[in-house]
């Protein structure tokens, strides 16, 4: 693998995130010089695809301890961070070590967790193994588990010192769970750069076929989005929220669900609910209310959600992290690449909005 191969896409000045083929072996060169152990966190089915990094840093001579963990949303709980602090406890992790987290956005939110609160901060790089995890979960420093009032209640804001999105991980990608981390590309095209949605309304079949040069672009183009964006604002102060499109609603779904469904099938309901908003309040046009449609059914997603009633999801939406008091907030467009804030709306408006999904 040449230089020549790597995208470098920095996040400000803090640190950068590295997309091509076998980027992952570069772990160890991207970790602080004084680290001595660490410890690599992976998905239980993803031993496989942490083998190669576990190998390196104890090449390199590192003290590496290797912790698997639930698939999916079962790794983000309590109980399972506590297991990980244990680890480190045990290993007598010190604040100049540090925790490697491979696998999907579960595992590197759950990973970034473990390293914000061991000793108050210790150094996480994450190596992302699906769409969902390389283009956001893994970038911009957020960390979370789940609790059992709703998704990401518990967490913090913990930069990694890098991200190393290897594509070779997404030959080994379920094609349907391919297709959801897309919801958060296509996202990207709505709020900040329609050449996204160009790309997937031209290639469709080409940007869900791993290896391409049509999906290694949406990618790149959706990291730079949130590494622009988190380098601005990077608590969520204001600028941030508009990388929560659609995710008030798809939120609340998956707490529903009990997060048997996946993240970016929530989204893609959720960003069709939100136009569903713009487009009820004047703010965007029939064509573009039913482009979401359009885009997001040409990956498979869902785009209409029936199972069930919106008052079993208003106190998930009133527990959404950009809610103020009682005040609901939602992000929505004011036109393509034109994302607001819609602050307070009828709760009528909200009803007729999710009927329209059915």
């Amino acid at each position: 693998m040449s230089p020549s191969d790597v995208t470098t896409i920095p996040v400000g000045d803090d640190y950068d995130v590295l997309v091509g083929h076998g980027v992952s072996a570069r772990v160890v060169d991207l970790l602080p010089d004084d680290v001595a152990r660490v410890l690599v966190v992976h998905g239980e089915p993803l031993a496989r695809l942490a083998e190669p990094v576990v190998d390196a840093l104890r090449a390199a001579g590192l003290d590496v301890h290797v912790a698997a963990v639930p698939d999916a949303e079962a790794a983000k709980t309590v109980e399972v961070a506590a297991g990980l602090w244990a680890v480190m406890g045990q290993a007598g992790f010190t604040r100049t070590d540090a925790v490697v987290a491979v696998g999907g956005g579960s595992v590197t939110d759950l990973g970034g967790w473990a390293a914000a609160a061991w000793l108050r901060g210790v150094a996480v790089v994450h190596v992302p193994t699906t769409v969902l995890g390389m283009v956001d979960a893994a970038v911009g420093g957020k960390t979370g588990i789940n609790t059992a009032e709703g998704k990401n209640l518990v967490g913090a804001f913990h930069t990694p010192a890098a991200v190393l999105c290897d594509l070779d991980h997404l030959a080994t990608l379920p094609p349907a769970d391919l297709s959801a981390g897309l919801a958060e590309v296509v996202k990207g095209g709505f709020i900040a750069d329609p050449r996204i949605l160009e790309i997937v309304e031209e290639e469709e079949s080409a940007v869900q076929e791993p290896g391409t040069a049509q999906l290694r672009e949406v990618i790149e183009r959706k990291i730079a989005i949130k590494a622009e964006v988190v380098a601005a604002d990077l608590r969520e102060s204001n600028l941030r929220e508009i990388l929560n499109y659609g995710h008030t609603l798809g939120h609340a779904i998956e707490h529903h669900e009990g997060y048997r469904m996946r993240h970016g099938e929530a989204v893609a309901i959720g960003m069709v609910y939100a136009a569903e908003l713009a487009h009820r309040t004047g703010r965007i046009d029939a064509a573009l209310l039913e482009r979401h449609r359009y885009v997001l059914g040409l990956l498979g997603l869902p785009t209409t959600y029936s199972a069930a009633t919106f008052d079993e999801l208003l106190a998930a939406l009133r527990r959404d992290k950009k809610t103020r008091g009682a005040t609901l907030r939602f992000v929505v467009l004011d036109g393509l690449a034109q994302p607001t804030r819609f602050e307070g709306p009828d709760e009528s408006l909200l009803r007729e909005a999710y009927a329209a999904l059915a």
